[in-house]
């Protein structure tokens, strides 16, 4: 390579999280998807995510975002191992980031803030055919693999000493 040339490279940006909640319903798994309502990705289903802010763990912004965005503060985390991603081609850059599975109890309720207008517990064939980007059902095919057909790996699991 000469030095005239220019290296062009597209940088990887980790800024959010995303999560995925689980809820048995009459024995079966359940996903919690959620309608965004908001100027990016407005009418998409999708599973929660957002936004670490300055100073906090991914795994403090997950479940800052769960209370945030359903009104649920009692989850069990656990760390997906696996990473949500697509890449803007506005902003140019590949966006990335990780994902959480969070199990509720079924006595806890969703209570949706600005950011959405709609939500459904689904099975997870049914999830996986209703979110909207491409990638989120490979996702939740793997939830389903990992999480729901099989006990998760205690190493996954987030402390609830944050």
């Amino acid at each position: 390579m000469s030095q005239t040339e220019t290296i062009f490279e597209v940088p990887i940006c980790c800024r959010g999280i995303a999560v995925v909640l689980l809820k048995k319903i009459d024995d079966l798994y359940h996903v919690l998807l959620v309608k965004r309502k908001s100027k990016i990705l407005d009418g998409a289903w999708c599973y929660i995510g957002g936004s670490i802010e300055n100073g906090e763990k991914a795994s403090e912004a997950a479940l800052r975002e769960i209370k945030e965005e359903t009104g649920i503060n009692e989850v069990i985390l656990y760390s997906a191992n696996r990473f949500d991603q697509f890449y803007s081609p506005q902003e140019e850059y590949i966006y990335m980031a990780p994902v959480f599975v969070g199990y509720v109890d079924s006595r806890h309720h969703v209570k949706l803030n600005h950011e959405h207008s709609a939500y459904k517990w689904l099975p997870v064939e049914e999830a996986i055919e209703t979110v909207t980007l491409p990638g989120n059902d490979e996702v939740l095919a793997f939830i389903d693999k990992h999480f729901i057909q099989r006990r998760p790996s205690s190493f996954l699991r987030i402390s609830k000493e944050l």
